[in-house]
């Protein structure tokens, strides 16, 4: 009985600190906080003993309702500076909900394995890009017309809701392919992670809810731990430390130059890529 007491300890000291590395990660990169909040979340609920088939969904759901507090703290932060691009979320708005909306709908049904690799591709793209892209690797100088920019929209929205993000890699890489300042792309970004997170949580706690019923001897899927596919515990554990550390991640962003921004930027996304390969492959 010690020990499970220091193990449970250990684990939420654990959640606090990664709360709070999720919450400079999305000051800093633009990022709702989702590509390390799911990771680590993974890693907790296989230690809990929950089966692999509900495993992913119930980390990208509860990712996804941590990013609420977080995007906001960081979106406020960014646009106080004049950083955020007013007129593209407002083009992004409808179209990225509608596809956060079908991306939950997809997750009811989804094998787990579809979670991580939708995850490590566009992660993987991201990361080449930010790592090896020069300033002519750009499709144009200018943003497209809007009927483009709302499809790129949908399916930023279908992604995201997949990946347990809140945008950040796909906008910043649309963006900076269209010639927009990295700076500008990660402010921007953490607007379009309030527009994927709120109703993306609220969809995956539909798509879960009966999921829950099919296993009623995990504790962590059951009310009052969870609500479908958002654990009550995890979200909870995270936000404090996580809402604290947004506005330094603001900070270092504007510190940094462009090219350290995006080698960081690029560094963190192939760790999390190499992660979940191996997750795929070795389980």
């Amino acid at each position: 009985m010690g020990i499970e007491i220091y193990q449970l300890i250990l684990l939420a000291v654990g959640l606090l600190i990664a709360g709070g590395i999720t919450g400079l990660l999305a000051g800093l990169f633009g990022v709702g906080g989702g590509a390390v909040a799911v990771p680590i979340l993974y890693e907790l609920f296989t230690y809990l003993g929950v089966p692999e088939e509900v495993r992913m969904p119930l980390c990208i759901g509860t990712s996804l309702a941590i990013i609420i507090p977080t995007s906001i703290r960081s979106y406020r932060a960014h646009h106080a500076r004049g950083a955020v691009d007013g007129s593209l979320l407002k083009l992004w708005a409808v179209p990225v909900v509608v596809g956060v909306i079908i991306g939950s709908i997809i997750a009811r049904y989804a094998p787990a394995d579809l979670f991580k690799i939708v995850f490590v591709l566009v992660a993987g793209v991201s990361a080449i890009r930010l790592l090896f892209g020069k300033d002519s690797w750009k499709i144009a100088d200018n943003i497209p017309g809007k009927g483009v920019v709302r499809s790129i929209g949908l399916g930023i929205g279908v992604l995201s809701s997949l990946m347990g993000i809140g945008g950040g890699q796909l906008s910043n890489l649309f963006m900076t392919f269209y010639n927009r300042p990295i700076h500008q792309a990660v402010a921007t970004s953490s607007g379009l992670g309030i527009l994927i997170s709120i109703p993306g949580a609220i969809g995956y706690v539909f798509a879960g809810w009966p999921r829950a019923a099919e296993f009623p001897d995990v504790v962590a899927l059951q009310w009052p731990l969870a609500f479908g596919y958002v654990s009550v515990i995890g979200f909870l554990l995270f936000i404090p430390t996580s809402i604290y550390a947004a506005p330094i991640g603001v900070r270092l962003a504007h510190s940094l130059s462009k090219r350290k921004l995006e080698v960081s930027f690029g560094i963190f996304l192939m760790i999390i890529c190499l992660r979940f390969l191996v997750s795929v492959f070795y389980g």
